[in-house]
């Protein structure tokens, strides 16, 4: 379900100015589920790649729950900036190609992984949520959401027969994310993907339907389906994605943040 609506930008010029850009892809979303069809509107994930802790506040105060990330060295620091500057509930959801190596930093702050995309990166975020935990417990590490709940995590899929972005093969799907459901401290939650470059998104969503639902016949819980970001939401919406993943028509174009 869609966040509530926004509430009064107050004087603060960039806190208006993120009030209209959100109301517009809000409407965007309502639009695009009545005209579909669909019966709940899905979670909107504001992307806020090169986009300063400040501007999160602000989001969370017009009524966002959840952010997404695509680059740990980005988004671990601004967690922990953000958790300073906001009063209540945050989500976490890291969007972007992970490395095995970057999953013990993830796991601090991120209650989603959409980009599971192979049997190592599961073996390396059920290894690191154990880790974790097991230093929670001795007092080595502030809790994070994955203290005492499992990590969330979505098998990346490619829609894109070049593989230019990344995820793991159709057929592939339900095995992986069987890994992920067998693994201690993940919950193995659905499928995401990007729509192929140069190519009308509604087929490749069609697809990842067909996909999910195929998926659902093994895993009746991993309901969610992460596709359509800014130039193409509406495609993905019409055609039952849960969550949608949505930066610059939010944010506008900035210069990079570090």
């Amino acid at each position: 379900m869609s966040a509530s609506p926004a509430e009064p930008a107050g004087d603060d010029p960039r806190t208006r100015e993120l009030a209209r850009s959100l109301e517009r892809v809000r409407s965007r979303i309502t639009a695009a589920a009545q005209g579909g069809g669909v019966a709940e509107e899905p979670v909107l994930v504001a992307v806020t790649k090169f986009f300063p802790a400040a501007d999160v506040a602000r989001l969370h105060r017009l009524g966002v729950r959840d952010v997404g990330e695509n680059r740990d060295q980005e988004a671990a620091p601004k967690a922990r900036e953000v958790s300073g500057l906001v009063d209540g509930p945050l989500t976490w959801h890291f969007v972007g190609q992970l490395q095995s190596n970057k999953a013990k930093s993830v796991v601090r702050y991120a209650s989603w992984v959409h980009s599971v995309d192979r049997a190592s990166l599961v073996t390396a975020l059920g290894r690191a949520v154990q880790r974790h935990r097991e230093a929670v417990a001795a007092g080595d590490a502030a809790p994070g959401p994955c203290a005492d709940r499992d990590l969330t995590c979505l098998v990346q899929v490619s829609l894109d027969a070049e593989e230019r972005r990344g995820g793991a093969r159709p057929e592939d799907v339900v095995g992986l994310a069987e890994q992920i459901a067998g693994t201690e401290g993940l919950r193995a939650g659905g499928v995401m993907a990007v729509a192929p470059l140069g190519a009308p998104p509604g087929p490749a969503f069609d697809r990842l339907r067909e996909i999910s639902e195929q998926l659902r016949r093994s895993l009746p819980g991993a309901t969610a389906v992460s596709a359509g970001m800014s130039q193409d939401l509406e495609e993905a919406v019409a055609r039952g994605a849960t969550h949608v993943r949505v930066g610059s028509d939010i944010f506008g174009p900035r210069a990079p943040v570090g």
